[in-house]
Protein backbone atom coordinates (compact mmCIF):
# COMPACT_ATOMS: atom_id res chain seq x y z
CA UNK A 1 0.00 0.00 0.00
CA UNK A 2 1.55 3.46 -0.98
CA UNK A 3 2.78 5.64 1.49
CA UNK A 4 0.47 8.50 2.42
CA UNK A 5 1.30 11.71 4.26
CA UNK A 6 1.46 12.08 8.06
CA UNK A 7 -1.41 13.85 10.01
CA UNK A 8 -1.04 16.46 13.00
CA UNK A 9 -1.15 13.90 15.86
CA UNK A 10 -4.62 13.42 17.61
CA UNK A 11 -5.46 12.50 21.26
CA UNK A 12 -9.12 12.18 22.71
CA UNK A 13 -7.60 15.33 25.05
CA UNK A 14 -7.69 17.50 21.95
CA UNK A 15 -12.02 16.62 20.78
CA UNK A 16 -12.87 16.58 24.60
CA UNK A 17 -14.60 20.05 24.91
CA UNK A 18 -16.16 19.34 21.15
CA UNK A 19 -17.88 15.50 22.75
CA UNK A 20 -19.29 16.91 25.55
CA UNK A 21 -23.59 17.09 24.56
CA UNK A 22 -24.60 20.61 23.57
CA UNK A 23 -27.75 21.64 23.64
CA UNK A 24 -28.49 23.63 20.60
CA UNK A 25 -30.79 26.78 19.52
CA UNK A 26 -33.86 25.91 17.80
CA UNK A 27 -35.52 27.91 15.08
CA UNK A 28 -36.39 30.94 16.15
CA UNK A 29 -40.09 32.06 15.86
CA UNK A 30 -43.13 29.79 16.86
CA UNK A 31 -43.64 26.22 16.77
CA UNK A 32 -44.33 25.80 12.90
CA UNK A 33 -40.81 28.14 12.00
CA UNK A 34 -42.73 31.26 11.62
CA UNK A 35 -41.80 34.77 12.40
CA UNK A 36 -43.05 35.16 15.57
CA UNK A 37 -45.92 38.07 16.16
CA UNK A 38 -45.87 39.78 19.76
CA UNK A 39 -47.35 43.00 21.40
CA UNK A 40 -44.67 43.27 23.76
CA UNK A 41 -42.31 46.13 22.56
CA UNK A 42 -38.91 43.85 23.57
CA UNK A 43 -39.18 40.74 21.47
CA UNK A 44 -36.82 37.82 21.84
CA UNK A 45 -33.34 38.76 20.18
CA UNK A 46 -32.78 36.58 17.00
CA UNK A 47 -30.03 33.69 17.65
CA UNK A 48 -27.95 33.85 14.66
CA UNK A 49 -27.00 31.23 12.29
CA UNK A 50 -24.20 29.29 12.47
CA UNK A 51 -21.18 30.53 10.33
CA UNK A 52 -20.54 28.62 7.68
CA UNK A 53 -16.82 27.26 7.46
CA UNK A 54 -14.63 27.65 5.18
CA UNK A 55 -12.86 24.58 3.10
CA UNK A 56 -9.53 25.32 4.75
CA UNK A 57 -11.75 25.56 8.12
CA UNK A 58 -13.58 22.32 7.15
CA UNK A 59 -10.01 20.87 6.35
CA UNK A 60 -7.97 22.18 9.40
CA UNK A 61 -10.58 21.04 12.13
CA UNK A 62 -10.55 17.69 10.82
CA UNK A 63 -6.88 17.18 10.93
CA UNK A 64 -6.78 18.97 14.23
CA UNK A 65 -9.12 16.22 15.80
CA UNK A 66 -12.42 18.87 16.31
CA UNK A 67 -15.18 16.38 16.37
CA UNK A 68 -17.94 19.35 15.51
CA UNK A 69 -15.97 19.82 12.51
CA UNK A 70 -15.67 16.21 11.44
CA UNK A 71 -19.77 16.08 12.37
CA UNK A 72 -19.90 19.19 10.00
CA UNK A 73 -17.89 18.03 7.22
CA UNK A 74 -19.75 14.57 6.80
CA UNK A 75 -23.11 16.43 6.93
CA UNK A 76 -21.20 18.58 4.17
CA UNK A 77 -21.10 15.54 1.77
CA UNK A 78 -23.54 13.86 2.49
CA UNK A 79 -26.04 16.97 1.43
CA UNK A 80 -27.18 16.61 -2.18
CA UNK A 81 -27.51 20.45 -2.33
CA UNK A 82 -26.06 21.85 -5.46
CA UNK A 83 -24.71 24.65 -3.44
CA UNK A 84 -22.72 22.31 -1.40
CA UNK A 85 -21.13 19.79 -4.01
CA UNK A 86 -18.35 22.09 -4.84
CA UNK A 87 -16.84 22.78 -1.54
CA UNK A 88 -17.38 19.21 -0.21
CA UNK A 89 -15.37 18.02 -3.38
CA UNK A 90 -12.49 20.46 -2.50
CA UNK A 91 -12.74 19.57 0.72
CA UNK A 92 -12.29 16.00 0.26
CA UNK A 93 -9.64 16.32 -2.26
CA UNK A 94 -7.54 18.49 0.25
CA UNK A 95 -7.78 15.57 2.36
CA UNK A 96 -7.21 12.77 0.26
CA UNK A 97 -3.33 12.71 1.06
CA UNK A 98 -4.53 12.16 4.79
CA UNK A 99 -6.44 9.03 3.89
CA UNK A 100 -5.93 5.47 3.39
CA UNK A 101 -4.58 4.41 6.42
CA UNK A 102 -7.30 2.53 8.04
CA UNK A 103 -8.60 -1.23 7.90
CA UNK A 104 -12.21 -1.51 6.48
CA UNK A 105 -14.70 -4.01 7.79
CA UNK A 106 -18.01 -4.42 6.10
CA UNK A 107 -20.50 -6.17 8.96
CA UNK A 108 -23.89 -7.38 7.66
CA UNK A 109 -26.51 -10.08 9.13
CA UNK A 110 -30.00 -10.77 9.14
CA UNK A 111 -31.65 -8.69 11.22
CA UNK A 112 -31.73 -10.15 14.99
CA UNK A 113 -28.28 -11.69 14.95
CA UNK A 114 -26.90 -8.79 16.99
CA UNK A 115 -24.82 -6.46 14.57
CA UNK A 116 -24.97 -3.09 16.67
CA UNK A 117 -23.75 -5.64 20.22
CA UNK A 118 -20.76 -6.87 18.46
CA UNK A 119 -19.74 -3.87 17.16
CA UNK A 120 -19.89 -2.24 20.35
CA UNK A 121 -17.92 -5.26 22.25
CA UNK A 122 -15.60 -5.45 19.19
CA UNK A 123 -15.26 -1.51 18.97
CA UNK A 124 -14.60 -1.40 22.74
CA UNK A 125 -11.63 -4.15 22.44
CA UNK A 126 -10.22 -2.37 19.70
CA UNK A 127 -10.24 1.14 21.95
CA UNK A 128 -8.70 -0.64 24.75
CA UNK A 129 -6.20 -2.00 22.21
CA UNK A 130 -4.96 1.63 21.40
CA UNK A 131 -7.27 1.72 18.01
CA UNK A 132 -9.67 4.50 16.40
CA UNK A 133 -12.69 2.68 15.77
CA UNK A 134 -15.27 4.95 13.42
CA UNK A 135 -18.64 3.02 13.01
CA UNK A 136 -20.59 3.83 10.03
CA UNK A 137 -23.97 2.56 11.12
CA UNK A 138 -26.51 2.32 8.63
CA UNK A 139 -30.39 2.31 9.16
CA UNK A 140 -32.94 1.68 6.77
CA UNK A 141 -35.36 4.38 6.09
CA UNK A 142 -39.30 3.74 5.40
CA UNK A 143 -40.43 3.08 2.15
CA UNK A 144 -43.24 5.67 3.41
CA UNK A 145 -42.24 8.25 5.37
CA UNK A 146 -38.61 7.93 4.02
CA UNK A 147 -37.48 8.52 8.03
CA UNK A 148 -35.39 6.20 9.89
CA UNK A 149 -34.91 5.65 13.81
CA UNK A 150 -30.92 6.47 13.67
CA UNK A 151 -31.38 4.55 16.82
CA UNK A 152 -27.59 3.14 16.85
CA UNK A 153 -25.96 5.33 19.22
CA UNK A 154 -28.91 4.46 21.73
CA UNK A 155 -28.09 0.96 21.11
CA UNK A 156 -23.59 1.26 21.76
CA UNK A 157 -24.06 3.53 24.60
CA UNK A 158 -21.01 2.36 25.88
CA UNK A 159 -18.68 2.66 22.67
CA UNK A 160 -20.50 6.36 22.10
CA UNK A 161 -19.34 7.70 25.18
CA UNK A 162 -15.85 6.68 24.46
CA UNK A 163 -13.65 9.29 22.96
CA UNK A 164 -11.39 7.11 21.29
CA UNK A 165 -14.49 6.17 19.16
CA UNK A 166 -17.09 7.76 16.67
CA UNK A 167 -20.20 6.67 15.63
CA UNK A 168 -21.86 8.39 12.65
CA UNK A 169 -25.76 6.72 11.83
CA UNK A 170 -27.12 7.31 8.71
CA UNK A 171 -30.38 6.78 6.40
CA UNK A 172 -29.82 3.81 4.17
CA UNK A 173 -32.10 6.18 1.85
CA UNK A 174 -33.79 3.41 -0.08
CA UNK A 175 -29.89 2.54 -0.95
CA UNK A 176 -29.67 -1.49 -2.13
CA UNK A 177 -27.85 -2.86 0.32
CA UNK A 178 -28.27 -0.25 3.13
CA UNK A 179 -25.16 1.41 2.08
CA UNK A 180 -25.75 5.36 1.51
CA UNK A 181 -24.24 6.73 -1.57
CA UNK A 182 -21.88 9.11 0.43
CA UNK A 183 -20.69 6.61 2.60
CA UNK A 184 -17.43 6.24 0.78
CA UNK A 185 -16.95 10.02 1.00
CA UNK A 186 -17.66 9.70 5.22
CA UNK A 187 -14.80 6.85 5.41
CA UNK A 188 -12.12 8.99 3.59
CA UNK A 189 -12.97 11.75 6.17
CA UNK A 190 -12.69 9.86 9.10
CA UNK A 191 -9.72 8.16 7.90
CA UNK A 192 -7.90 11.95 7.65
CA UNK A 193 -9.37 12.69 11.07
CA UNK A 194 -7.16 9.85 12.77
CA UNK A 195 -9.75 6.73 13.02
CA UNK A 196 -7.48 3.44 11.79
CA UNK A 197 -10.25 1.17 11.87
CA UNK A 198 -13.57 2.04 10.02
CA UNK A 199 -16.64 -0.34 10.24
CA UNK A 200 -19.29 -0.53 8.15
CA UNK A 201 -22.91 -1.79 9.79
CA UNK A 202 -25.37 -2.48 7.13
CA UNK A 203 -29.35 -3.17 7.35
CA UNK A 204 -28.73 -6.62 6.19
CA UNK A 205 -32.64 -7.40 5.11
CA UNK A 206 -32.12 -9.45 2.80
CA UNK A 207 -30.67 -7.12 -0.02
CA UNK A 208 -27.76 -7.09 -2.17
CA UNK A 209 -24.53 -6.32 0.11
CA UNK A 210 -22.83 -5.78 -3.28
CA UNK A 211 -22.30 -2.48 -2.66
CA UNK A 212 -20.85 -3.30 0.64
CA UNK A 213 -18.06 -5.29 -0.99
CA UNK A 214 -17.11 -2.72 -3.27
CA UNK A 215 -15.83 -0.21 -0.39
CA UNK A 216 -14.42 -2.10 2.61
CA UNK A 217 -11.54 -4.68 2.56
CA UNK A 218 -12.49 -7.59 4.96
CA UNK A 219 -16.41 -8.35 4.92
CA UNK A 220 -17.74 -9.76 7.71
CA UNK A 221 -21.21 -12.06 8.16
CA UNK A 222 -22.91 -12.56 10.98
CA UNK A 223 -24.73 -15.88 11.80
CA UNK A 224 -27.18 -16.92 13.81
CA UNK A 225 -27.41 -20.28 15.12
CA UNK A 226 -30.54 -22.16 16.96
CA UNK A 227 -32.85 -20.56 14.35
CA UNK A 228 -33.58 -23.43 12.53
CA UNK A 229 -31.48 -24.77 9.03
CA UNK A 230 -28.57 -23.01 9.31
CA UNK A 231 -27.33 -24.79 5.81
CA UNK A 232 -29.82 -22.93 4.18
CA UNK A 233 -27.90 -19.82 4.87
CA UNK A 234 -25.28 -21.46 1.57
CA UNK A 235 -27.47 -20.73 -0.78
CA UNK A 236 -27.24 -16.96 -0.79
CA UNK A 237 -25.15 -15.00 -2.82
CA UNK A 238 -23.68 -13.23 0.19
CA UNK A 239 -21.60 -16.27 1.54
CA UNK A 240 -19.81 -16.13 -1.65
CA UNK A 241 -18.86 -12.30 -0.77
CA UNK A 242 -17.80 -12.71 2.97
CA UNK A 243 -14.42 -13.43 3.94
CA UNK A 244 -15.47 -14.65 7.02
CA UNK A 245 -18.40 -16.03 9.01
CA UNK A 246 -19.00 -14.98 12.47
CA UNK A 247 -21.00 -17.40 14.47
CA UNK A 248 -22.91 -14.98 17.19
CA UNK A 249 -24.90 -15.45 20.24
CA UNK A 250 -22.34 -18.38 20.87
CA UNK A 251 -23.10 -18.68 25.09
CA UNK A 252 -24.94 -20.30 27.39
CA UNK A 253 -27.11 -23.80 26.13
CA UNK A 254 -26.76 -21.88 22.22
CA UNK A 255 -22.57 -22.55 22.84
CA UNK A 256 -22.72 -26.50 21.29
CA UNK A 257 -25.65 -25.61 18.71
CA UNK A 258 -22.89 -22.82 17.73
CA UNK A 259 -20.11 -25.42 17.86
CA UNK A 260 -22.09 -27.73 15.23
CA UNK A 261 -23.02 -25.26 12.74
CA UNK A 262 -19.60 -23.79 12.99
CA UNK A 263 -18.49 -27.64 11.73
CA UNK A 264 -21.39 -27.16 9.01
CA UNK A 265 -20.55 -24.10 7.71
CA UNK A 266 -16.75 -24.71 7.54
CA UNK A 267 -17.33 -28.26 5.35
CA UNK A 268 -19.66 -26.50 2.85
CA UNK A 269 -17.12 -23.23 2.70
CA UNK A 270 -14.81 -25.67 1.12
CA UNK A 271 -17.09 -25.75 -1.88
CA UNK A 272 -17.12 -22.11 -2.32
CA UNK A 273 -14.73 -19.92 -4.32
CA UNK A 274 -12.81 -17.64 -1.69
CA UNK A 275 -14.35 -14.33 -1.85
CA UNK A 276 -10.36 -12.70 -2.00
CA UNK A 277 -7.35 -14.18 -4.03
CA UNK A 278 -5.26 -15.92 -1.98
CA UNK A 279 -7.66 -16.03 1.33
CA UNK A 280 -9.87 -18.85 3.11
CA UNK A 281 -12.88 -17.96 4.17
CA UNK A 282 -14.06 -19.94 7.79
CA UNK A 283 -16.24 -19.85 10.00
CA UNK A 284 -16.00 -18.67 13.85
CA UNK A 285 -18.09 -18.50 16.49
CA UNK A 286 -18.22 -15.44 19.35
CA UNK A 287 -20.79 -14.38 21.87
CA UNK A 288 -20.50 -10.10 21.97
CA UNK A 289 -21.88 -10.63 25.54
CA UNK A 290 -19.09 -12.44 27.27
CA UNK A 291 -16.52 -10.70 24.81
CA UNK A 292 -15.70 -14.63 24.04
CA UNK A 293 -14.29 -14.88 20.11
CA UNK A 294 -13.76 -11.31 19.93
CA UNK A 295 -10.21 -11.13 20.00
CA UNK A 296 -9.95 -14.67 17.78
CA UNK A 297 -11.98 -12.37 15.16
CA UNK A 298 -9.47 -9.51 15.86
CA UNK A 299 -6.57 -11.89 14.81
CA UNK A 300 -8.18 -13.12 11.98
CA UNK A 301 -9.03 -9.63 10.20
CA UNK A 302 -4.90 -8.71 11.16
CA UNK A 303 -3.80 -12.08 9.56
CA UNK A 304 -6.01 -11.27 6.36
CA UNK A 305 -4.46 -7.73 6.36
CA UNK A 306 -0.92 -9.35 6.63
CA UNK A 307 -1.48 -11.85 4.00
CA UNK A 308 -3.42 -9.43 1.32
CA UNK A 309 -0.70 -6.74 1.89
CA UNK A 310 2.04 -8.81 1.08
CA UNK A 311 0.88 -10.67 -1.71
CA UNK A 312 -0.65 -6.45 -3.04
CA UNK A 313 -4.17 -7.90 -3.38
CA UNK A 314 -4.70 -5.43 -0.57
CA UNK A 315 -4.25 -2.03 -2.43
CA UNK A 316 -5.08 -3.84 -5.81
CA UNK A 317 -8.58 -4.09 -4.66
CA UNK A 318 -8.27 -0.98 -3.58
CA UNK A 319 -7.20 0.82 -6.81
CA UNK A 320 -10.26 -1.62 -8.63
CA UNK A 321 -12.74 0.17 -5.77
CA UNK A 322 -12.17 3.54 -6.50
CA UNK A 323 -12.66 2.82 -10.54
CA UNK A 324 -15.91 1.28 -9.60
CA UNK A 325 -16.42 3.93 -7.31
CA UNK A 326 -15.97 6.32 -10.32
CA UNK A 327 -17.90 4.51 -13.16
CA UNK A 328 -21.08 4.05 -10.06
CA UNK A 329 -21.55 7.66 -10.08
CA UNK A 330 -21.14 8.06 -13.83
CA UNK A 331 -23.90 5.72 -14.21
CA UNK A 332 -25.96 7.44 -10.89
CA UNK A 333 -25.72 10.96 -13.17
CA UNK A 334 -26.40 9.27 -16.08
CA UNK A 335 -29.72 7.26 -14.62
CA UNK A 336 -31.03 10.84 -13.11
CA UNK A 337 -30.37 12.69 -16.32
CA UNK A 338 -32.39 10.20 -18.16
CA UNK A 339 -35.27 10.45 -15.72
CA UNK A 340 -35.42 14.16 -15.91
CA UNK A 341 -34.92 14.66 -19.70
CA UNK A 342 -37.74 16.72 -20.96
CA UNK A 343 -38.36 14.71 -23.88
CA UNK A 344 -38.66 10.91 -21.63
CA UNK A 345 -40.36 12.92 -19.60
CA UNK A 346 -43.32 13.82 -22.48
CA UNK A 347 -43.72 10.62 -23.84
CA UNK A 348 -43.07 8.61 -20.75
CA UNK A 349 -46.63 7.89 -19.66
CA UNK A 350 -47.80 6.66 -23.19
CA UNK A 351 -45.10 4.44 -23.39
CA UNK A 352 -45.87 2.99 -20.02
CA UNK A 353 -49.36 2.99 -20.65
CA UNK A 354 -48.57 0.89 -24.08
CA UNK A 355 -46.72 -1.88 -22.33
CA UNK A 356 -49.24 -2.33 -19.16
CA UNK A 357 -51.99 -2.76 -21.50
CA UNK A 358 -49.50 -5.00 -24.01
CA UNK A 359 -49.02 -2.72 -27.66
CA UNK A 360 -45.72 -3.24 -27.29
CA UNK A 361 -43.08 -5.19 -25.63
CA UNK A 362 -40.79 -3.70 -23.13
CA UNK A 363 -37.46 -4.48 -25.38
CA UNK A 364 -39.72 -1.56 -28.30
CA UNK A 365 -40.26 0.77 -25.48
CA UNK A 366 -36.80 0.89 -23.60
CA UNK A 367 -35.74 1.83 -27.12
CA UNK A 368 -38.34 4.44 -27.96
CA UNK A 369 -37.40 5.75 -24.89
CA UNK A 370 -33.53 6.07 -25.46
CA UNK A 371 -34.22 6.99 -29.22
CA UNK A 372 -35.75 10.20 -27.55
CA UNK A 373 -33.81 10.54 -25.07
CA UNK A 374 -30.56 10.43 -27.70
CA UNK A 375 -32.72 12.90 -30.18
CA UNK A 376 -33.39 15.50 -27.80
CA UNK A 377 -29.66 15.31 -26.86
CA UNK A 378 -28.40 15.85 -29.87
CA UNK A 379 -26.72 12.66 -29.87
Amino acid sequence: MSQKNHRPDWTPGDAGAEFTTQVKAGVAGGHDGMSRQTDNATSAPTIPRRRRLTVEEYVQGVLEGKRNVLAQAITLVESNAPAHLEIAQEVLRQLLPYTGNSIRIGITGVPGVGKSTFIEALGMFLCEQGHRVAVLAVDPSSTVTRGSILGDKTRMEQLSRDLRAFIRPSPSSGTLGGVTRKSRETMLICEAFGFDVILVETVGVGQSETTVRSMVDFFLLLMLTGAGDELQGIKKGIMELADALLINKADGENKLRAQAAKTDYNRALHYLAPATEGWRTRAYTCSALTDEGIDEIWKVIEEFRRQTTASGFFEKRRQRQVLDWVYTMVEEHLRQSFFAHRGVKDIRAEVEHAVVEGHIPPTVAAQELIKKYEESSGD
